[in-house]
C-alpha cells in the first residue's frame, strides 16, 4: 500500500482545496470514530473532508486502555448485543492491522469473595466465546489455582482459587486513528488537524457546510458540504448547542485514568483483569519496558481541554494494584507516567458512571446535522458503518443515488502491506532487528518500529540512513520525525512525542533525552524562530510534569 504525502508543510494548499471544493460530507472530529467514518464514506465513493480542532486522536482516542477487547464486563449488565458486536470486531480489526492490534491473552483471577465465581466465569466466558465467534486456540480456558499461579506468580496465593484465560488484543489507539485517517486519503478524502469548527453554513435552514478557524494561522475559512457529521466525542453537545439542537438525550462525561510503572516495579508476566475492593474491575497490562494499570470511572464536569490525573486517582489505582499483588507495594514515586481521558457516554437518569451503557447513539437535528456519540474503541468500524448508512439512505431518498455497501472489513490499514497473520509481523520484527542490530539497536527497538509503523518502517530506515550524527537513538528519532512530518501531519513536538510515537506514556525518559535534538529538527524543518522553540519546550516540560508528578494540589 502506497503512502500519500500528508503534511502540514502543505497546509496552505490543503486549506485552499478545502475552501474551493464542495464535499459530499464533512466529518468533525479526528478521533477513532471520525477517522473510521472518513474511511468508510470515502471508500464508498463520497467526497469527504475531515477537520479536527486539535491534533488527530488528541481527545479520547489517545487516552483509552488501548485494548481492542470484547467488553466481558458488559455480560454482567446483560448487554449481549454490545458484547456480540465488539467481540466480533476484535478479529476483524486485528486482520486489518496485525502489526498494530496485537494478540494479548488475558488472565481473570478467581478470588475468594470476588466479582466472578468459578461457575459464573466459566459460563460467562463460554457465552463470550459464542457471541464473539471465538475459534481455535483463542477459546477460553478455565485454569486451576496451580496453573493460574504459574502464569502469574504475583497473584495473592492465599485467596486465588483459579482463573479464566481468554483472548483479547492490545493496540495503540492514537496510531490506529492516524492509520484510519491516512487510509481514507487513498480514497480521496482530505483531512486537517488544528482546525476548529466555529459555526455551520446554512442554506434554506439546512446545514450545508462548516466555518473553520485555522489553529495555526488564526484565519477563518468555510467548507461547503451536502452533509455534516459531528464525531467530536466529548464536544458533541457543544456543537449541538451551536446548531441550536441540543435537546433530548445528552452526554454524560466520565473520566478514566491510567498509571504507568517501570516493568521492574510491576513485573507481571502477562495481562491481568482483576477485582478492585469496591466491586469494579481493572486491567494491568505489560507493554515493552513498562506496565500500565487502569482505569477509573468517575463523573467529570470540569474543563474538557484540561483533563488530568489527580492525587485521588493515583491513590485509588495504586491501592487497587497493591491489593491484588500484595508482594509489590507500589508507591507514588514509582509512577513514571499517566494519562487521563473522557468517555462521551449517553446520560441515563439514576445510573452511576460505571453503569452507563457504552452503546453509541446517532442524533439528527432539524437542520440536518448528524451527531454520533458513545461507543467503544473496538466498535469504531461498525459505528462508522451505521452513520454512513444513515447518509446513504438520505442520498437514495433525496437524490436517487445508491452508495456501495460498507466494505471496510476488507481495507487493510496503512502499514499492513502483506501481513496475513501475526506470525508474519513477528518474522518482520526479526528481519528489521537483523538490519539495525549492527548499529547497536536492541530487539525492543525493532519491535517498537514495527508495532508502530508496520511496513512503513522501511521509509523510516531509509530516512535513518540519511541522518548524520553519532547517537543512534537521536538519528532514529529524527528519521521517525521526518516520516511523521511528511506523512502524518505532525505539526509540533507534542504530536510527535505523545500521539505518533507514544513516548510520553511508554518511554517517558526518552522524551527528556530527545527533546532538544527534536526541537532543533523542528526549527530547521519548519523554519520557526527561537520564541516558538522556547514555547514548545515549555509545553513539553509541563506535559512531562503533568503526566508524572502528583502532589496535594492535584486533588
Amino acid at each position: 500500500m502506497k503512502n500519500i504525502r500528508f503534511s502540514n508543510l502543505d497546509r496552505a494548499k490543503t486549506i485552499q482545496e478545502l475552501t474551493n471544493d464542495t464535499y459530499d460530507l464533512v466529518v468533525i472530529g479526528g478521533g477513532i470514530t471520525g477517522g473510521g467514518i472518513a474511511l468508510d464514506a470515502a471508500s464508498r465513493g463520497l467526497k469527504v473532508a475531515l477537520v479536527e480542532k486539535g491534533d488527530f486522536a488528541s481527545g479520547t482516542s489517545s487516552k483509552s486502555t488501548k485494548l481492542i477487547h470484547g467488553g466481558l464486563r458488559y455480560l454482567k449488565q446483560f448487554d449481549f448485543w454490545l458484547v456480540k458486536e465488539v467481540g466480533s470486531e476484535r478479529a476483524i480489526v486485528h486482520k486489518l492491522a496485525p502489526h498494530l492490534v496485537l494478540p494479548e491473552k488475558m488472565l481473570l483471577p478467581l478470588i475468594e469473595n470476588g466479582s466472578y465465581g468459578k461457575w459464573l466465569t466459566s459460563i460467562g466466558l463460554k457465552v463470550y466465546d459464542i457471541l464473539a465467534q471465538v475459534t481455535g486456540e483463542d477459546k477460553r480456558k478455565m485454569l486451576e489455582k496451580k496453573e493460574a499461579m504459574k502464569l502469574e506468580p504475583l497473584l495473592p496465593k492465599k485467596i486465588v482459587k483459579g482463573a479464566g484465560y481468554y483472548a483479547e488484543y492490545r493496540t495503540d489507539d492514537a496510531r490506529l486513528t492516524i492509520e484510519n485517517i491516512k487510509s481514507s486519503l487513498l480514497f480521496g478524502a482530505q483531512a486537517l488537524n488544528y482546525a476548529s469548527v466555529e459555526d455551520f453554513v446554512y442554506v434554506d435552514d439546512k446545514v450545508a457546510g462548516v466555518k473553520v478557524k485555522d489553529g495555526v494561522s488564526g484565519a477563518t475559512f468555510s467548507i461547503k458540504s451536502k452533509y455534516v457529521i459531528s464525531a467530536a466525542g466529548p464536544w458533541v453537545d457543544e456543537l449541538r448547542s451551536t446548531n441550536n439542537s441540543k435537546k433530548g438525550k445528552q452526554l454524560h462525561l466520565t473520566k478514566g485514568v491510567h498509571l504507568v510503572f517501570p516493568k521492574e516495579k510491576l513485573p507481571i508476566k502477562q495481562s491481568v483483569y482483576f477485582d478492585v475492593p469496591d466491586g469494579r474491575m481493572m486491567f494491568a497490562i505489560p507493554r515493552g519496558k513498562i506496565t500500565y494499570v487502569g482505569t477509573t470511572d468517575t463523573n467529570f464536569n470540569k474543563d474538557k481541554d484540561n483533563v488530568r490525573t489527580d492525587l485521588a486517582d493515583a491513590i485509588y489505582l495504586i491501592s487497587a494494584v497493591n491489593n491484588m499483588f500484595p508482594s509489590i507495594n507500589l508507591e507514588m514515586e514509582d509512577i513514571i507516567s499517566s494519562w487521563a481521558g473522557l468517555r462521551p457516554l449517553i446520560h441515563e437518569e439514576g445510573k452511576s458512571a460505571s453503569e452507563l451503557s457504552r452503546k453509541d447513539e446517532i442524533f439528527t437535528s432539524d437542520t440536518g446535522l448528524i451527531s454520533i456519540a458513545g461507543g467503544k474503541l473496538t466498535g469504531y468500524r461498525k459505528m462508522a458503518e451505521r452513520v454512513v448508512d444513515r447518509i446513504a439512505k438520505k442520498m437514495e431518498e433525496e437524490d436517487g443515488l445508491e452508495l456501495k455497501e460498507c466494505f471496510t472489513e476488507k481495507i487493510f490499514l496503512c502499514g499492513n502491506v502483506d501481513f496475513k497473520k501475526f506470525k508474519h509481523v513477528e518474522k518482520y520484527i526479526d528481519e528489521v532487528y537483523g538490519r539495525i542490530k549492527p548499529d547497536g539497536f536492541s530487539k525492543h527497538d525493532a519491535w517498537f518500529l514495527v508495532t508502530n509503523y508496520g511496513k512503513q518502517t522501511e521509509m523510516i530506515l531509509e530516512n535513518y540512513a540519511g541522518v548524520k550524527g553519532t547517537d543512534i537513538y537521536v538519528r532514529m528519532a529524527k528519521a521517525e520525525l521526518r516520516f511523521g512530518i511528511d506523512y502524518e501531519m505532525v505539526q509540533n513536538p507534542m504530536d510527535f512525542f505523545i500521539r505518533r510515537t507514544g513516548r510520553l506514556y511508554f518511554d517517558i525518559h526518552s522524551v527528556r533525552t530527545l527533546m532538544e535534538p527534536i526541537l532543533e529538527e523542528f526549527k530547521s524543518i519548519y523554519a520557526v524562530d527561537d520564541n516558538q522553540i522556547s514555547e514548545w519546550r515549555e509545553i513539553l516540560l509541563k506535559e512531562l510534569d503533568d503526566h508524572s508528578n502528583f502532589t496535594l494540589d492535584r486533588v
